[in-house]
């Protein structure tokens, strides 16, 4: 089968199915996708809310943290009930319908069968953590994998002693650190990679005991790319006094001019080949993939994730040794063929689940565990599994679900948004592709007005202390309010208090107390990268006459680069992008 152009179903706009494309689809024995790639990444990212989070009864007579709101439909158990024995999820099944689209028969089966009240396993007092596994001592850090003592930070890997931080990998004692890996005593970094005892560094790598820095390769004792001796420079830094807050804001207002006049290469890669996305360590063969990394191949239109993730389409926070995975989210850790999942840890062949675990040949399940040939939560025989589920396909082609706006599902389609218990507001499609109520709206999307807060704040956030030398534990009683007061569109809380870690990391860091609530700060985060997007460009080395005049010899000479990639950087933005080529050239 050759390459083909097809529109898609949602935004009517053309995309290229491609011939491994078609070779996947294959593989895997589903139709080829009627949605194009960024329009099936947001259809997935409305199934996942990772940061709103709501103060619930739970069916088992507790009152618990819950991703979950009161008004989804869904119905929660406290999370150690939910993973324990003591309920049977099979006692919700049901036959199926034969006379009604498979898409209603499962929000059904959503609204009876009890959910965690939040996404997390193997989590130790990590109670306000969500999507998240193999963690301890963890506070509001959600969509992390394998870490110790993160407050406030977003998409971790194997991390200790971090705060506010956002695609962090392998890396300990970080503040403010952005698409980085390895970094160790660091804060205010983006792009960077085995740093340690470093501040305000951009596209660094091997560097230490460096401030205000960018595309330095192992160097240490330098301020603003200028060397110092040691001496000199332990002199300036202590000048810098970066527990004041004023001085902070000073120092991160001069960082973002350094990032501005910063040269830019197309991606940010580390041992990556034959890629084309951002973000991405240790990666081959794979195609607009995003914040990936550690030991991943032949994968495609995949955000955040990897760690052995292998022959892999479309997913969102997915891997953990695992093959064969399709249009899913949160799904992976030690399985195989995982299509149009949510939350489904281990097994095999599961299609259409949630928070399924450990199970083999599933169809349209939620909540199971360690079970097999099981459809809509109802156990069967093997062969009554597999001549049943043929005709449940062939069933939801021949009467496919319709949704609000005239949409077609049929097998092969991820679930419909509109039957998500999130509204689009609440989920992390808000997060990467942002829209106002109106547009969510006419999209076919629901939007959720946030609840009325119970709170008085007693510490406006221009009454508290300048340095932190000056916060004591009295801080720990006060409810600050957040600067933004609500009126931004980041999911802001509009008031936020201090938990004890969050006070000893500040104290031990030096750095002075926030004036945004944790989802502010994430957001200010967010939009320090580039978007998960890709444009086609041109290198925009020009020479020593170019806007950005060269400093050493290129291999095109004094002309224009020929070189041509895809990346991030939109062809309106105002930086100068290079290829690799071009750019390791001028790095020093």
């Amino acid at each position: 089968m050759n390459t083909e152009t097809r529109n898609c179903q949602n935004c009517k706009r053309p995309f290229v199915i491609e011939l491994d494309d078609f070779g996947f689809y294959e593989k895997m024995q589903v139709p080829p996708p009627t949605w194009c790639p960024e329009c099936r990444s947001m259809r997935r990212m409305t199934w996942r809310n990772e940061r709103l989070l709501y103060h619930r009864d739970s069916l088992d007579g507790k009152n618990v943290i819950s991703c979950f709101s009161l008004g989804s439909g869904v119905n929660v158990y406290d999370r150690d009930m939910w993973w324990s024995d003591n309920w049977d999820p099979l006692s919700f099944g049901a036959d199926y319908d034969f006379s009604r689209p498979f898409f209603k028969q499962y929000r059904e089966l959503l609204e009876r069968v009890p959910m965690p009240a939040m996404f997390t396993s193997r989590a130790t007092n990590s109670d306000y953590c969500n999507h998240s596994g193999e963690i301890k001592d963890c506070y509001l850090a959600h969509a992390v994998w394998g870490g110790e003592r993160l407050l406030c930070l977003a998409k971790a890997i194997f991390c200790k002693d971090a705060m506010d931080s956002l695609n962090l990998t392998n890396s300990e004692l970080c503040y403010e650190v952005i698409n980085s890996s390895k970094m160790y005593n660091s804060y205010f970094c983006q792009d960077c990679e085995s740093c340690t005892d470093s501040a305000f560094l951009f596209q660094c790598r091997g560097c230490s005991n460096c401030f205000g820095c960018s595309n330095l390769r192992s160097k240490s004792y330098h301020i603003f790319n200028q060397p110092y001796t040691k001496e000199d420079y332990e002199k300036k830094i202590r000048e810098l006094d970066l527990g004041s807050y004023r001085a902070l804001g000073d120092a991160m207002a001069k960082f973002g001019d350094l990032k501005r006049n910063s040269l830019r290469k197309f991606a940010n890669f580390t041992k990556v080949d034959n890629c084309t996305g951002d973000n991405l360590a240790n990666v081959s063969n794979c195609k607009n993939c995003f914040d990936f990394s550690n030991d991943v191949k032949d994968c495609a239109f995949v955000t955040h994730g990897g760690v052995r993730l292998t022959d892999s389409y479309d997913g969102y926070g997915v891997g953990e040794t695992t093959e064969l995975l399709y249009e899913s989210v949160d799904t992976g850790a030690n399985g195989t063929k995982f299509l149009f999942d949510i939350f489904v840890w281990g097994g095999h062949n599961v299609q259409y689940s949630y928070a399924s675990h450990g199970s083999q040949n599933l169809f349209g399940c939620i909540g199971l565990r360690n079970k097999q040939y099981c459809i809509l939560n109802r156990q069967y025989t093997k062969e009554e599994y597999e001549a049943l589920v043929p005709k449940i396909i062939e069933h939801m082609n021949a009467m496919p679900y319709a949704d609000k706006k005239g949409r077609a599902y049929k097998y092969g389609e991820f679930f419909p948004p509109e039957l998500s218990p999130f509204a689009y507001n609440e989920t992390i499609a808000q997060e990467y592709y942002p829209l106002a109520r109106g547009e969510a709206e006419s999209r076919g999307f629901s939007w959720r007005e946030p609840e009325a807060r119970q709170y008085q704040i007693t510490k406006t956030a221009r009454d508290l202390p300048d340095h932190i030398k000056d916060a004591d534990d009295s801080m720990l009683q006060e409810t600050i309010e957040c600067s933004h007061r609500g009126e931004c569109n980041h999911q802001c809380t509009g008031a936020f208090k201090l938990i004890p870690a969050e006070l000893q990391f500040y104290r031990r860091m030096t750095l002075p107390l926030p004036r945004l609530c944790p989802n502010c700060r994430h957001y200010e985060r967010l939009a320090q990268r580039n978007p998960i997007r890709l444009w086609s460009r041109e290198c925009m080395c020009e020479g020593k006459t170019g806007r950005y005049p060269n400093t050493s010899a290129h291999f095109h000479g004094e002309g224009r680069c020929p070189n041509k990639f895809e990346t991030s950087y939109a062809p309106d933005r105002p930086e100068t992008v290079y290829c690799e080529q071009c750019y390791n050239a001028e790095v020093v």
